[in-house]
């Protein structure tokens, strides 16, 4: 979930110029016929490269999907964290400029957006195989939100596993109703309470996340933001951010490192809202004292920003028959039911196809006053940008904002 940081083919390099042929190893499991794909999965290691720094999905992953996996399926996990997607990403092109096929160290990654598509380009994923996941028939491969990945078409090359809606945290206690129901309303509660309010540095992916919350908000119309960013537009996002840094946490002179930081400075009573990508792991820090009571989460009226984030597995990875298991037990409506109920993790599947005793337990899971209700979110979603897009606003505001 992190932005791609460096390439392996020299600083100025495409990975396209640089992309070996498709790798030519192992035959490659086919998903259409699973039980020899279970088969050729068992007994083996599964290097599952993914963002460990939320901590709610640590504990489904090594709560639920690991024994799972062991017991049903004999695959054990290894979950290989990365603070930055992208070097998951470097380490699949190295492995593939090595030449090894079939051998990849890398089996699988958590992934979405420029990641994604810069693996696209350079040919490192293998693809054909979501429709043939056994547990595909209860997502809808067709939804925008599932089909594409930061205007990237997915094209069969990662399997979706969750959903994902941006949402502002505040503490009731600090900001009433009409302070949070605009980012204008917002902006003015956090002059007249300096210091109250911040957002991680981009290119942490909940900072970029608020950067453009606020360029839709800017823009007016989230559907018009098409194609290279109009430099008027950009001007006169940057404007409105760098007004509004004297207002953030230590003056805007420095900005967390991650999202963990920003809770962490919302727990410790530091601040008093903040944007996050996870509204419904909320309700658990409430209930175990981290967050105060008065917590509640809203979307102002520009929208949130809703994604999707995916499994994709490497074409060379050794082991791409247990990556396949993982990607189908992720879609499993009990684990989606599982990474809802216990950590507040929103379901990619479409609830309207799962049988109807696991629709009711979708249902009847409550997340507490502090969390909008899933429909709620889903109702008032807007788009991501395109992923050159998103890079772009990145740098942007890199330029523009943090060092000028």
């Amino acid at each position: 979930m992190r932005r791609l940081v460096a390439l392996l083919c020299g600083a100025t390099a495409l990975l396209t110029a640089c992309a070996a042929p498709a790798p030519t190893g192992p035959a490659a499991p086919d998903a259409a016929d699973w039980p020899a794909v279970l088969e050729q999965a068992r007994g083996t290691t599964l290097d599952w490269y993914m963002y460990t720094g939320d901590e709610a999905i640590n504990a489904v992953v090594g709560g639920y999907v690991a024994p799972r996996l062991a017991e049903e399926f004999g695959v054990t996990l290894n979950v290989v964290s990365v603070a930055d997607t992208g070097d998951a990403v470097n380490k699949v092109l190295a492995e593939r400029q090595a030449g090894r096929a079939g051998s990849g160290t890398v089996d699988a990654i958590w992934i979405n957006g420029e990641n994604f598509a810069t693996g696209r380009q350079a040919d490192l994923w293998a693809c054909g195989y979501p429709e043939q996941l056994p547990n595909a028939q209860y997502v809808d491969l067709t939804a925008p939100a599932v089909a594409t990945d930061f205007g990237v078409p997915v094209d069969g090359c990662e399997a979706a596993w969750q959903q994902a809606n941006s949402a502002l945290v505040y503490d009731s206690a600090a900001l009433g109703a009409a302070d949070v129901a605009s980012l204008t309303a917002l902006t003015g509660w956090a002059r007249a309470n300096p210091g109250r309010f911040t957002y991680p540095a981009p290119p942490d992916f909940t900072g970029s996340m608020a950067v453009r919350t606020f360029l839709y908000d800017t823009a007016g119309d989230p559907a018009a933001l098409t194609g290279p960013l109009d430099p008027a537009l950009a001007d006169e996002l940057w404007t409105r951010l760098d007004e509004l840094e004297p207002a953030l946490w230590r003056g805007g002179e420095t900005y967390p490192t991650s999202q963990d930081a920003v809770e962490q400075l919302y727990a410790s009573g530091e601040i008093s809202a903040y944007f996050t990508y996870g509204p419904g792991t909320v309700s658990s820090k409430v209930a175990d004292g981290v967050f105060p009571a008065g917590t509640r989460t809203t979307v102002p009226d520009v929208g949130n920003i809703a994604n999707t984030s995916y499994l994709a597995i490497a074409a060379d990875a050794a082991d791409r028959a247990a990556a396949l298991v993982l990607a189908n037990l992720l879609q499993d409506p009990r684990t989606q039911l599982r990474f809802y109920a216990d950590g507040g993790i929103y379901p990619v599947i479409d609830l309207d196809r799962v049988p109807a005793d696991l629709r009711a337990q979708f249902a009847a899971v409550d997340l507490g006053p502090s969390v909008l209700p899933l429909t709620e979110l889903t109702a008032r979603a807007v788009p991501e940008l395109g992923a050159e897009q998103a890079a772009a606003v990145d740098d942007g505001w890199t330029a523009q904002v943090l060092q000028r």
